[in-house]
């Protein structure tokens, strides 16, 4: 039987020894990386990526058919589920944000997104400045595993949603039995090799492996939205547990 994983604070780079260092080391790695980050995206996942942005997108329709709504990305990177999010959107579109806390990756996101109606903002995911019940539905892709705090990351997400307003925070997750065993020796010993040949760039791709084995299981994860006060609280597996979708109403 697998030994349960202690609970964490968030995420813990290598060398970190408190929270405003682990957010200041991996602000400098995906900055390092924002040139490749699209390129290693569709690589390492074998383009699976987009089919999990576009899922999380089509979930979340009836609150983007809605023209009064304001929809928030947050760890947005480059922009790839706030674009899914557009795409789903209806003709009138909602307002849409996306947020990050990397200048570098925000810039890419704003080339990729000229002339589109989204606001690009650089802010800090525990600390956001936005007011208290400001969107309907927050959404993260890949981002809230990497937050030094994830208890007070989904607090700050509750602050800004509205009442009945909904999360969805898409991530990694471990699949279990014979493909989980193979899925993690390509995760630990093959990824790692490709993203840094390509990138050019060694702890970001050294960092991810590890960043998703400290990350919470889905049960956990599940309990601690429903701490912070979010309902009806469920979990989604995507491509045999490979990543998944958590969702929450406030």
């Amino acid at each position: 039987m697998t030994e349960a994983k202690q609970p964490v604070i968030g995420a813990a780079p290598e060398g970190a020894h408190d929270e405003q260092q682990a957010a200041a080391q991996v602000r400098d790695m995906f900055s390092s990386i924002a040139p490749r980050y699209d390129l290693l995206n569709h690589v390492l996942s074998m383009n699976v990526d987009r089919m999990w942005w576009n899922r999380t997108a089509r979930i979340f329709e009836h609150i983007l058919r809605s023209s009064q709504a304001s929809v928030l990305d947050l760890c947005c990177g480059t922009g790839d589920m706030t674009f899914a999010l557009y795409r789903h959107a209806s003709a009138q579109k909602p307002k849409m944000t996306g947020a990050d806390f990397s200048p570098a990756m925000l810039e890419r996101a704003r080339v990729k997104g000229a002339g589109k109606p989204i606001e690009w903002v650089e802010a800090d995911a525990l600390h956001m400045p936005f007011a208290d019940e400001s969107f309907d539905l927050v959404t993260s892709a890949f981002g809230f595993r990497n937050l030094a705090n994830y208890n007070a990351g989904l607090r700050e997400i509750y602050r800004v949603l509205r009442p009945n307003g909904e999360i969805g925070i898409l991530d990694f997750s471990e699949p279990k039995g014979a493909f989980g065993h193979l899925y993690r020796f390509y995760f630990k010993n093959i990824l790692p090799k490709i993203g840094t040949m390509i990138s050019g760039v060694k702890g970001p791709y050294a960092y991810l492996p590890a960043s998703v084995e400290r990350f919470p299981e889905p049960e956990e994860m599940l309990e601690r939205m429903k701490a912070v006060g979010f309902r009806e609280v469920s979990w989604t597996r995507y491509t045999f547990g490979i990543a998944g979708l958590w969702r929450g109403k406030k």
